[in-house]
């Protein structure tokens, strides 16, 4: 569940969480989201500090005195370090201030799933620990690494977004708009040719034969997808 008064911030995050798989729930103020965690409780809430009603820090006040062991994100545009404390002390899991990387916020939510052992949806990757795998090309998102079939592979900050975000849902096919908000957010407009040129470098690194890809492939009309070699003839497109 996602409680966020800001329109355009919980639509960014629904559609982050729905491209990985999660089902997701929208509430705009703090009563609201109580109402719906005691109709429904669910696997995670992130939850905005600053909002209507009953703020953030009152609805975690709230579940934590109903014993509720929920996992909870919270957002805030407060940075200090009393609001933090505070936010953590009352019970929230894990805190970001705003503005945040959509991209790490997704992986706060797997991190959460994962150490909670909730939310069986989300990213089909394998994931061993050590980040995540597809076919012999493996991604660490915490150690900022990747590697294909053991060896390291040296990316940019930008190649890094592209293929983390595709390896978190793999064969899943990216358009290029989505993957330019895994590189520049949700407001910034950058031409759809940075994204081509990202794939190509990535390319050059990650695939035995570049004009013959076979983990980093196109899908003609749509976008790019990663997905592991070993499967066997694919559909798409170099």
């Amino acid at each position: 569940m996602v409680a966020e008064d800001d329109e355009k911030q919980a639509e960014l995050v629904r559609r982050y969480l729905e491209r990985e798989g999660h089902s997701v729930t929208v509430v705009t103020d703090g009563r609201a989201a109580l109402d719906r965690v005691r109709q429904r409780e669910p696997d995670l809430l992130v939850l905005d500090v600053m909002m209507p009603r009953t703020d953030g820090l009152d609805v975690v006040r709230v579940l934590r005195g109903e014993a509720r062991d929920l996992p909870v994100l919270m957002l805030t545009a407060r940075s200090t370090e009393d609001d933090l404390l505070l936010g953590l002390d009352l019970g929230a899991d894990d805190y970001m201030t705003k503005p945040y990387s959509p991209r790490e916020l997704m992986a706060r939510v797997r991190t959460l799933l994962r150490r909670t052992g909730r939310g069986g949806a989300g990213t089909p990757a394998a994931d061993d620990g050590r980040g995540l795998c597809v076919g012999g090309l493996r991604v660490d998102a915490d150690r900022h690494e990747v590697s294909v079939d053991g060896t390291p592979v040296e990316c940019t900050p930008g190649e890094f977004r592209i293929i983390a975000a595709l390896a978190a849902a793999p064969d899943r096919v990216f358009t290029r708009p989505q993957l330019l908000e895994e590189l520049h957010g949700f407001d910034r407009y950058v031409s759809e040719r940075t994204v081509d040129m990202h794939v190509m470098n990535l390319r050059r690194k990650i695939e035995p034969k570049p004009r013959t890809p076979a983990r980093l492939l196109t899908v003609f009309g749509v976008g790019y997808k990663l997905t592991d070699p070993a499967k066997g003839a694919r559909r798409a497109t170099p």
